[in-house]
């Protein structure tokens, strides 16, 4: 139920960071299609970023069955053969394959990356 909650607009799916997918609700695709459009285009690392954030966009429906179809692309880029695990993020969903998420939440849990994000935060 939350995860319609989510994408009740509708999503888009593309390439993440690490190995995985990242879903945006459309408003949210919508935002950071705004923040794309104003890095300069004569910077070869904006256009870079930008290139590889849309040329793996790709607008999904969820069904009555609470699922989404993913097209070849990303589930081979993301690894996602059999069993997947979904991560929340404040305003993304991330996509993982489920033994790589395991090792990758294992190392952060090994190494929490830097918890001076948190100063002022929690008491």
């Amino acid at each position: 139920p939350q995860f319609r909650d989510f994408v009740e607009d509708g999503m888009v799916v593309t390439r993440g960071l690490e190995k995985c997918l990242y879903i945006f609700p459309t408003r949210k695709w919508q935002e950071l299609e705004e923040q794309l459009e104003n890095l300069p285009v004569t910077d070869t690392a904006s256009r870079k970023f930008t290139r590889y954030f849309y040329s793996g966009a790709f607008k999904a429906k969820i069904d009555a069955a609470g699922r989404i179809t993913l097209p070849n692309t990303l589930r081979t880029f993301a690894g996602l053969e059999n069993s997947v695990m979904i991560a929340g993020t404040p305003n993304h969903l991330e996509v993982w394959d489920e033994g790589l998420w395991s090792l990758t939440i294992g190392e952060l849990q090994e190494n929490l990356p830097a918890p001076e994000l948190l100063n002022g935060m929690i008491g």
